[in-house]
């Protein structure tokens, strides 16, 4: 209404509440906008937050598809990503996430693993969630913390390994101190 022209700043906070209200036609229209101008080829933040707003109203597939077309992706984009199908309960999609992750060359990080973890204890994969918790440490020099320890909790305790579920906590606790 002032004639001001928006920012990225502006965008990103735009996107952020879109999220948060799940209002998907104000965030495509802003998508738009955003392309028409230009700012994915020079803005990744902007990418993004398109990235988490689709993932935030549930629209994987269209987060998918804005991840997959971003000139430059970073480990934050796929994180926002495996987060999501974490949420909905889509596993070996988080899981096909990290795997691109890794052949994109990029390095997962702590909240990748907490957000793979994640889709694998809410999908019962409990043999990937043991392979991708040992690879932290061995593969990546990610130290599990107490988030890392408590999906594989709850993932050995839905599976009725009530055994290793305790020795975690036991692990858990000794580290602790």
């Amino acid at each position: 209404m002032e004639s001001i022209a928006p920012n990225a700043v502006t965008f990103l906070c735009i996107l952020k509440a879109c999220g948060i209200t799940k209002d998907i036609d104000k965030g495509k229209e802003i998508h738009d906008e955003i392309a028409d101008k230009g700012l994915l080829e020079k803005n990744m933040a902007l990418g993004n937050a398109l990235v988490d707003m689709y993932v935030k109203c549930g629209i994987l597939e269209k987060a998918k598809r804005v991840l997959e077309e971003l000139p430059i992706r970073n480990v934050v984009s796929w994180n926002a990503l495996i987060a999501g199908y974490a949420q909905q309960g889509k596993g070996h999609e988080a899981l096909n996430c990290f795997k691109t992750i890794e052949r994109e060359g990029l390095s997962p990080d702590e909240v990748t693993f907490l957000c793979v973890l994640s889709a694998c204890s809410h999908s019962g994969l409990l043999p990937e969630a043991q392979m991708l918790f040992g690879s932290m440490t061995k593969t990546y020099g990610i130290v599990a913390n107490i988030g890392h320890h408590t999906c594989m909790v709850v993932i050995l305790s839905c599976a009725g390994h009530f055994d290793e579920a305790m020795a975690m906590i036991k692990m858990m606790a000794s580290s602790a101190h």
